[in-house]
């Protein structure tokens, strides 16, 4: 029998429940402080942030990125909708004694946080909502970031990315004592794909299920451009290289329109 599944019997809202401790812990541990260190060197060096630069992180997480922008210097508020995130990330603020604002609240609703003079998306959480709810994101983020200033946004499942020699083989990863075991396909009628997560840590188990929305790399841009952002650029990474066919991770850089 298939094991086959349509995205609409999946909630709409699924990660308002994924992100509990055991996937959260998962990711702390998979993410190191190297790759940290090179997504916050490529904000810097190529939104040309000054020290003390007002930022916006969301989603934040755990508040990896947002801790080490607020080690460089800058104001950092970080928001997410996972409570478990945000209280490890308040956690990690106090022992790290950095002023970072770790904020619970929904990415599409940012007006109450204010103006900022740059913002970022990092990590994998870019194409978590429908096509809606990422206009609703982007315009959310024209609205937060002042004129003149900075956006950087990650996205692993840009269809220029995904689509080529895609198999959906099963993968297992382990950090210490958590292992996950994951399976995904992807649902050619919603352009998305669904991605189950058995995640084990001793006697624990917690099964889960993500979508994330494919979109091509000129939507993306799309949805930017409406959002009064102007000066799109493409890389593969934080090392600069130029987004081609294939690439595992695009990074948009942008700014916001002045007039």
């Amino acid at each position: 029998m298939s094991s086959h599944i349509s995205s609409d019997h999946i909630s709409s809202s699924w990660y308002a429940d994924f992100f509990t401790d055991l996937p959260n812990e998962f990711w702390r541990r998979a993410a190191t402080p190297e790759w940290t260190e090179a997504d916050v060197d490529f904000v810097e060096a190529r939104l040309g942030l000054p020290h003390g630069s007002r930022i916006l992180d969301v989603p934040c997480g755990s508040g990896r990125h947002s801790l080490a922008l607020a080690a460089r210097g800058h104001r950092v508020t970080g928001v997410d909708l996972s409570t478990e995130a945000i209280a490890h990330a308040r956690r990690a603020a106090r022992v790290a004694g950095q002023a970072v604002a770790f904020e619970h609240g929904d990415m599409r609703d940012l007006g109450r946080f204010g103006v900022f003079d740059a913002a970022v998306c990092l990590g994998n959480s870019f194409g978590y909502l429908d096509l809606a709810g990422t206009r609703a994101f982007t315009a959310a983020l024209g609205r937060a970031v002042r004129p003149g200033g900075g956006l950087v946004v990650d996205f692993g499942a840009t269809a220029e990315s995904i689509l080529p020699g895609f198999a959906g083989t099963p993968r297992t990863m382990r950090t210490g004592d958590i292992t996950v075991e994951t399976t995904t396909e992807y649902d050619v009628a919603a352009s998305c794909l669904i991605s189950r997560y058995r995640f084990s840590q001793g006697a624990r188990r917690l099964a889960a299920t993500a979508l994330h929305h494919v979109y091509t790399s000129a939507h993306l841009g799309d949805l930017l451009t409406d959002a009064g952002f102007t000066d799109i650029r493409r890389y593969a990474g934080p090392d600069g290289t130029p987004y081609t066919l294939g690439a595992g991770r695009l990074l948009l850089t942008a700014r916001r329109e002045t007039g």
